[in-house]
């Protein structure tokens, strides 16, 4: 792939500015997820919040990377090793010093944050795998002999839901079945699953915590319209939501995913609701902007090779104009066609 002073040109400005996009995607889901999160039926929320944070991270990471080596690219010491021109590089000037140092920096601090979460995630899922294993009886729901209310589930293989005999005090007959029916939904659907990606993302850029905190809000009501469908009653719902996280008010929280978790009051206000309609307005504008990140992120992608290999080409003429480079069997090249013979001439050998 060849590439002309011209082409070289209009990288940089590429470079300038699709690099930014993926970081401005970020923000702005960051701003309009939790809202956005609120409107459409829980269960594809939740799918659009995680593919949505895996792609804002990734291009997160990606545009920080493409900053930091656009910008050092220009130091000499990196150019001489890499046999291109600082001055064609700085001359485009695609990104300064401090933004590359700055970038690099952020890239090291996330990298290292998404390796600290990571571990973390793993730490939590093989204690869940130990608890289920530790908790009695064989079946799914392990009831603790605890006057303390809890309930929660456990992901494993399999999971377990866990419910104490104060938690079972507190609900009545239909109020136990819609409990349990939300928790199983947890273990069914794999909801965990979903909270490691959210977690992830936000380590990796603290400016997706509000998406996390929204996907944590969707998975309760994900399980929360999955019980009302298998008791058949919004109301019962409901009623259990409220009465569970009043008994669990005074009561720690377990690391895990319980009945109790998220905004209650809205909730229970969405359960005392009719079903959430399927809308997809929310759903194509996440996708566009989702869209908008990749192709921008591999345009800046394209962009850095074209500046690099500009640079590369202009190096390669520079020498061959100062030294009178000559190639076996062919006289001296123009400077700008001597890469072209390089690549043409495997056999050829210049002279110095």
């Amino acid at each position: 792939m060849s590439t002309t002073p011209d082409a070289a040109t209009t990288g940089g400005e590429g470079v300038r500015f699709s690099v930014y996009v993926p970081l401005l995607v970020t923000v702005v889901l960051a701003v309009l997820a939790p809202w956005a999160a609120r409107r459409p039926a829980p269960r594809p929320a939740a799918w659009s919040l995680a593919c949505a944070a895996l792609v804002t991270a990734t291009g997160w990471l990606g545009s920080l990377a493409l900053l930091a080596f656009n910008g050092f690219a220009q130091l000499p010491p990196v150019a001489r090793e890499a046999h291109w021109s600082v001055d064609t590089l700085r001359t485009q000037d695609p990104v300064s010093l401090a933004v590359a140092a700055v970038s690099a920096v952020t890239l090291a601090a996330g990298l290292v944050s998404l390796a600290v979460a990571a571990a973390r995630q793993v730490r939590h899922l093989l204690w869940a795998r130990r608890e289920c294993g530790r908790m009695p009886g064989d079946t799914e729901l392990a009831v603790l002999d605890d006057e303390a209310p809890h309930a929660f589930a456990l992901p494993g293989a399999p999971g377990r839901i866990v419910v104490s005999r104060g938690m079972l005090r507190c609900l009545g007959d239909a109020e136990r079945e819609a409990l349990l029916a939300h928790e199983r939904a947890h273990l069914r659907d794999r909801h965990h699953l979903f909270q490691t990606v959210w977690r992830l993302a936000a380590a990796v850029n603290p400016l997706l915590r509000p998406l996390a905190a929204a996907g944590g809000f969707v998975l309760e009501r994900w399980a929360d319209e999955e019980a009302a469908v298998h008791v058949g009653s919004r109301t019962v719902v409901a009623r259990a939501v409220g009465r569970a996280a009043l008994a669990t008010a005074d009561a720690a929280r377990p690391a895990a995913l319980a009945a109790t978790g998220g905004a209650v009051p809205q909730r229970v206000r969405a359960l005392l609701a009719p079903p959430p309609p399927r809308r997809t307005l929310p759903f194509v504008a996440g996708a566009l902007l989702l869209t908008l990140c990749c192709g921008c992120l591999a345009n800046a992608a394209s962009d850095s090779e074209n500046l690099v290999e500009g640079a590369e080409r202009a190096q390669c003429a520079a020498d061959a104009g100062a030294t009178g480079v000559t190639w076996t069997g062919h006289p001296t090249p123009r400077p700008d066609a001597c890469c072209h013979h390089r690549e043409d001439a495997p056999h050829g050998r210049h002279s110095r």
